[in-house]
């Protein structure tokens, strides 16, 4: 992905059918039609900012996986394009595909990375915590392709659903003994962000390359879960591999997002996780998320 904003908007469809009408150990996505409700997003439509399963001939497939929590299985699509199912990628950030998983009230976030079979199905072991309607984002490069595609379905987990409310605006996210503080402000007409990374009081200063960085940046806007992934300013092996870490983000509207911010240091990656507004949001009320949250 660019090093500036790469912007590709998911949502939608966050109103799921439980119980009978899963088919057991196989979830369907659904084709995303644009979010109603919100007040701030205005002329982004599913044409415009992709909210929808195919773009450029390109098709993310029906998925399968476990249908209710706490099962163990696999979770598997294909991906199909002019010529059928796409079975030849290139390396985005040196991985084929990745694989952005999150539930629609913006909890249990997820970044994996399946594997792929010869015959172009891309699978990976997968347990839901938790029951709800999730969305599921593809990164991927086809091969010949168009470039860079970002290709989203929503897939519903069965059980009585237990949403979590957003949390507060915070500039400090604890996570696994290490604290990461937010500098800088989200805006609609892009600014910088940085992160500094210190565990136990002490600054991260060799923070290990994940992915190609020294860490990334996924944002999601609250109600739709519009997708937003930014990669930080400088190049590994030439910028100071922490306590700092800086990134240019534009948000694509006024409004809340989840920031989730992954790094990796001592051999474990690390997702902190933050929620925050631009400055015009706080006259604007939040489109509802799962369960009548706001």
């Amino acid at each position: 992905m660019n090093d500036r904003l790469r912007f590709a908007a998911f949502g939608g469809g966050l109103v799921v059918l439980f119980g009978a009408a899963l088919g057991i150990g196989a979830l369907v996505g659904d084709r995303s039609e644009p979010v109603s409700g919100s007040t701030d997003h205005g002329a982004h439509t599913a044409a415009a900012t992709g909210l929808q399963d195919t773009a450029s001939s390109y098709r993310l497939g029906d998925i399968t996986a476990p249908a209710t929590p706490n099962q163990q299985g696999a979770l598997q699509f294909r991906i199909t394009g002019p010529q059928g199912t796409v079975t030849s990628y290139d390396s985005l950030h040196e991985k084929e595909l990745h694989l952005i998983v999150v539930r629609s009230d913006a909890s249990q976030f997820r970044h994996v990375h399946p594997t792929r079979a010869a015959d172009g199905t891309w699978s990976i072991d997968w347990k839901w915590a938790q029951p709800g309607s999730y969305r599921v984002f593809a990164d991927f490069s086809p091969t010949g392709g168009p470039g860079e595609l970002v290709l989203s379905r929503t897939v519903a987990v069965a059980g009585n659903v237990n949403p979590t409310p957003l949390p507060p605006v915070s500039r400090t996210a604890n996570v696994d003994g290490y604290q990461v503080t937010l500098a800088g402000d989200l805006t609609a007409a892009g600014s910088e962000l940085t992160f500094n990374v210190t565990r136990d009081g002490k600054p991260v200063g060799d923070l290990q390359p994940y992915l190609g960085a020294y860490a990334h940046l996924v944002a999601l806007r609250v109600g739709d879960l519009a997708y937003l992934h930014v990669h930080p300013e400088g190049e590994v092996g030439k910028t100071a591999p922490g306590p700092d870490v800086a990134f240019h983000a534009q948000a694509p509207s006024d409004g809340e997002y989840r920031l989730y911010l992954d790094f990796q240091h001592n051999g474990a990656v690390h997702t902190a996780e933050f929620t925050t507004a631009t400055a015009a949001s706080d006259s604007a009320a939040p489109a509802p998320h799962e369960g009548g949250h706001s």
